[in-house]
């Protein structure tokens, strides 16, 4: 009986929308850049509105505003012309733009639809559809400590049975030099490692969509908070985990999105571990405790082209789902401190997002992550709160088309993503889900992005980033702790990257890079350490 609740969540839900207009949901990789990219570009013109706060965004929701975009294609330059008809041959699947023979004419596109992309096999017909692809990549590195490689090998799947959507992706991931420990302050993505350089990963799920909204039960990443050099309220590094996901959309100036999801603590509970006693000897049987998390982002859009979004989460390790926490619209530490009464509290967080693209080719944005907030703390100067936030903008197509600037700012204070429970840490399997860079740092991020052709972008970059010390290694207070008061590790790094996509979801890019990264030996790679010149080069093909 524990947990037949989750088990009926969706079908619930789902038989609630029974009636509701046919819809067709899986969500995009956050990876697949070029099309993300493309979509903000589009917004920042003004041709389709985004809420960029909440990513991954679904294939359907891609499809709709490439369509969007077909409808004022006049409004493109050639290049942009381009591009949306290289990422139609893909997402027209999803619109019904480009089934069969990609054919098909719509009155005030001006023209045909591209043809489909060339998948490794694809079949639809008027209720069923399936597309299955490989994953394949790898990359080199060298610089004076020698050289590196990662590749990878998998195959990817999706599908759409009415109104319901399937995905799967099997990727085996194998890293001679392991750039993405749960330790590193780096946006390299890790994985749970065996036999010491390979890691397995599965994500996939299943969804229901209706006409204005879409639930599931996915394993997959996912990205909170505006940027584009890594979010500060969920950043996405962490290995997936799976999850209940809800988002809703029943009007133009409203969308919430909510998930509740099981987390790994790696926190052995003796009370259900075990020894195993058989003819391979004795065997200790480690059981972890459970751990689970629930979050909720409430955006509204008073004006056109304004996001305001806030919302919160909460980590909590109850012995069995709360279902206190399947409630998608509470405030979650309210109710930690009912249940939870004259005992530790759980983890709780807040965060708010504002994105304005009110200005033609300008894009302003902050985020802020609140992990403890006392107001009596506002008026010390010797007291912080737990807070992180990100301020940027991106100004593009100004005074030179296809080339665009971003500046990000990101600030940390002490103990922010910090928990002294180690059962209720914001962590999944030992990696933060916030900022890459954890608590303590600051970072600087300014690049200039110029797109001479179609899916080809050549990103000039700089970020300077420094972190203070760990005071929960140190066993100080938990207030009082001045923020960056020493500089316990920096990176800096300036560089060139070009990538290209030739065709649909195979890229190549080719790295040069210069960096500096001193302090703390524990969070980055040997590798990396000190003065170096770094030459990257990889492909690879889905995600």
């Amino acid at each position: 009986m524990k947990n037949r609740i989750i088990l009926v969540f969706i079908p619930v839900f789902a038989a609630v929308c029974a009636n509701c207009m046919l819809a067709q949901e899986v969500p995009h990789p956050v990876k697949n850049t070029g099309v993300y990219d493309f979509i903000d570009e589009l917004a920042g013109i003004g041709i389709v509105e985004i809420n960029s706060a909440i990513k991954p965004y679904s294939r359907l929701l891609i499809a709709k505003k490439l369509s969007e975009a077909g409808s004022r294609r006049e409004l493109l330059n050639r290049r942009q012309q381009n591009e949306l008809d290289f990422y139609l041959k893909d997402f027209g699947k999803e619109a019904g733009m480009a089934g069969g023979t990609g054919q098909k004419r719509r009155s005030g596109f001006g023209g045909q639809w591209p043809k489909r992309r060339l998948d490794l096999f694809y079949r639809e017909d008027s209720l069923f559809s399936i597309t299955v692809n490989p994953v394949a990549g790898a990359e080199m590195f060298s610089n004076s400590s020698g050289r590196a490689a990662y590749w990878r090998n998998g195959v990817e799947a999706r599908g759409y049975v009415g109104s319901w959507g399937f995905y799967a992706s099997l990727r085996d991931n194998h890293e001679k030099n392991l750039f993405g420990k749960p330790e590193y302050l780096t946006q390299r993505e890790g994985g749970v490692v065996k036999n010491g350089t390979e890691w397995s990963e599965m994500r996939g799920g299943i969804t229901w969509s209706w006409k204005w909204g879409s639930a599931g039960l996915i394993k997959d990443a996912l990205q909170w908070g505006t940027n584009y050099n890594m979010p500060n309220i969920f950043g996405g590094r962490n290995p997936a985990f799976t999850r209940i996901n809800l988002n809703i959309r029943p009007a133009g100036w409203f969308e919430f999105n909510y998930f509740h999801g099981w987390l790994d603590s790696r926190v052995v509970d003796s009370t259900r571990s075990f020894n195993v006693a058989n003819s391979y000897g004795v065997k200790y049987r480690k059981r972890y405790h459970s751990k689970y998390i629930a979050a909720n982002m409430f955006t509204f859009t008073p004006f056109k082209r304004l996001n305001v979004s806030a919302g919160n989460s909460i980590v909590y390790d109850y012995d069995n789902v709360n279902a206190a926490y399947l409630i998608p619209l509470f405030f979650y530490k309210s109710i930690d401190h009912s249940q939870t009464m004259g005992v530790d509290n759980m983890n709780s967080q807040m965060f708010f997002d504002i994105s304005s693209r009110q200005i033609r080719n300008l894009h302003l944005y902050g985020s802020l992550f609140v992990d403890e907030l006392s107001v009596k703390r506002f008026k010390k100067n010797s007291e912080w709160n737990f807070l992180s936030y990100k301020a940027g903008l991106r100004l593009s197509n100004v005074p030179v088309k296809n080339l665009s600037l971003t500046a990000e700012f990101t600030y940390s204070y002490p103990l922010a993503y910090q928990h002294y429970l180690p059962t209720t840490t914001f962590e999944t399997a030992y990696y933060n889900l916030g900022h890459y860079l954890k608590d303590n740092a600051r970072e600087w991020y300014v690049a200039l992005n110029y797109k001479p052709a179609r899916a080809l972008d050549i990103n000039l970059f700089c970020t300077d980033a420094v972190r203070g010390p760990d005071y929960t290694e140190l066993g100080a207070d938990r207030v009082g702790n001045p923020p960056l008061a020493t500089v316990a590790w920096r990176n800096s790094t300036a560089g060139i990257k070009t990538s290209y996509q030739v065709i649909n979801d195979l890229y190549t890019w080719l790295s040069l890079s210069y960096s500096h990264i001193s302090g703390d030996a524990r969070w980055s790679p040997q590798y990396f350490y000190g003065y170096k010149t770094t030459l990257n080069a990889g492909f690879t093909m889905g995600f």
